[in-house]
């Protein structure tokens, strides 16, 4: 048997792309093993999920790893390890490196989405046949999708009561500090390098914006958080849903990536709440979203389905449109909705929409346009770069009305007055649909109620420079209600 100075330890990363609060690497570290750190990119696994929806990383998500996993790189050389890249079928991978290091154990945190489930369930399955210990550990959620359960044992299907829970039982595990040390293998092991993985756009490179706007990594999600509780956090509650100001906190895809930890999230806003009770305020109702987040995990869990089927199934009847040239529009930012052609853009140019926004071009693209939400979800999924399967999933349901906790059937946003209460002066849509930047306040949400003469004056021909809207908002509404109507669900039982 091996003593513990000549065991080798293989930590797997996946979506926990950092040093800090990281219990697969401080379980390896504390096993007094040499380490052997690790990233898969396994882009074949989901693919072979009961046929389902390819739910590999789309591309701006890959841009995103790219840097979090040079990030990554970094901080494990200075702590003294080397991270080992490789590419395929995880199943195939970890077991071949076990054998090629003589590993005596695996360590991995969890992920949760179905066919990560299946998969690593396997591998373990596999490891034990080889007789090396498999260890998975909690480092993406805050609570496990199994730890809050309702007065009845079930778990939940409405927000508020599972928020009320969490604060209720309470945080109690607190987050790990990052190592300074790792004791590394001698092995000499194969490694592809990072540019091996091809995760970057080249032809063409459409990722010039990302770089202006996103430092992927655990160094830029610590330097985001410190950024928001300086600059943000006394005023998130307000002013979240405001698009033309920066008052969202940018986290979302270094918490997909794990590049920083939902648990060091929540005790850093803690410490950074000071006595303030304006700024207690605000900060929980951060720490709100993140439970959100949570929550998102908590249905995927218990619902696997949630990506592609109705959570509620008498959505399974509802007539959806096919509108090839109303969903490219959407898709391009050309729908002649302003506030809904910024986010869209938006979208393209950093990867990333304001949540505010991304409701109200979801709202359009569904009850406007009734297009399947899941048309959305794809797209999102592939031009997000914080795309995250349950929230995705999660966020399509809840405004389709078909998810849990959903929207009632009958809210239908209007983007004109969604884009005057929340982009008052407009900045938001003046930078992201520049053609029209030129309208007074007065008309540039609507361009087309502007009179000829005005919209001469500012140099806009609509059908030209600028779109006409690609369906009558009024009438699109009243269809929408005629067709949910037919399919009416009943309100969510909000004792669960």
């Amino acid at each position: 048997m091996n003593s513990k100075s000549n065991k080798t330890a293989i930590v797997w990363f996946r979506q926990d792309l950092r040093l800090s609060d990281n219990p697969a690497l401080q379980a390896a570290i504390d096993s007094g093993a040499a380490v052997v750190p690790v990233y898969v990119l396994d882009d074949i696994s989901p693919a072979k999920t009961r046929g389902r929806q390819d739910w590999s990383i789309g591309g701006a998500g890959r841009w995103w790893l790219h840097g979090s996993l040079k990030c990554l790189g970094k901080n494990l050389k200075k702590a003294g390890a080397q991270l080992i890249l490789a590419r395929g079928d995880a199943a195939v991978v970890i077991p071949d490196l076990v054998r090629e290091t003589g590993a005596d154990a695996v360590y991995w945190n969890r992920c949760y989405e179905p066919f990560a489930i299946a998969r690593d369930t396997a591998i373990k399955s596999a490891l034990t046949e080889l007789e090396v210990n498999a260890e998975s550990f909690k480092g993406s959620l805050i609570k496990e999708p199994w730890e809050l359960k309702t007065g009845q044992g079930k778990h939940y299907g409405v927000f508020t009561p599972f928020w009320k829970s969490l604060l209720k039982t309470g945080v109690q595990d607190k987050p790990l500090a990052a190592p300074t040390k790792i004791r590394a293998s001698r092995a000499t092991l194969t490694s592809l390098s990072l540019d091996d993985l091809d995760l970057l756009p080249s032809k063409p490179d459409w990722a010039a914006g990302f770089r202006e706007y996103w430092t992927p990594g655990e160094d830029g999600a610590d330097a985001r958080l410190e950024r928001f509780f300086k600059e943000v956090v006394g005023g998130y509650d307000e002013g979240r849903d405001r698009p033309d100001k920066d008052m969202t906190s940018g986290l979302s895809a270094h918490l997909h990536f794990g590049d920083i930890s939902p648990l060091e999230v929540w005790w850093r806003t803690h410490d950074a709440i000071g006595r303030s009770a304006k700024r207690r305020e605000d900060a929980m109702a951060f720490l709100r979203e993140i439970a959100w987040r949570e929550f998102c995990y908590n249905l995927l869990f218990h619902h696997p389905d949630l990506p592609h089927k109705n959570l509620k199934p008498q959505f399974d009847n509802f007539k959806w449109r096919k509108d090839k040239a109303g969903l490219q529009a959407w898709c391009s930012g050309m729908t002649g909705y302003p506030i809904v052609d910024a986010g869209m853009r938006q979208l393209w140019h950093i990867g990333w929409m304001h949540n505010r926004v991304r409701m109200i071009a979801a709202s359009f693209l569904i009850k406007d346009l009734m297009i399947h939400w899941r048309e959305g979800e794809k797209w999102f999924w592939d031009t997000l770069v914080d795309a995250d399967l349950p929230n995705n999933a999660a966020g399509w349901q809840w405004v389709a009305g078909s998810g849990a906790d959903a929207a009632p059937y009958f809210r239908v946003f209007n983007p004109v007055t969604q884009g005057k209460k929340f982009d008052p002066s407009a900045a938001y849509v003046r930078k992201w649909v520049p053609e029209i930047a030129s309208l007074p306040d007065k008309y540039i949400h609507e361009p087309w109620v502007a009179p000829p003469e005005v919209l001469e004056a500012c140099g806009v021909v609509l059908g030209k420079d600028y779109p006409e809207p690609v369906v009558s908002h009024a009438m699109a509404r009243m269809r929408a209600l005629e067709a949910y109507e037919k399919i009416k669900a009943p309100k969510p039982d909000a004792t669960k």
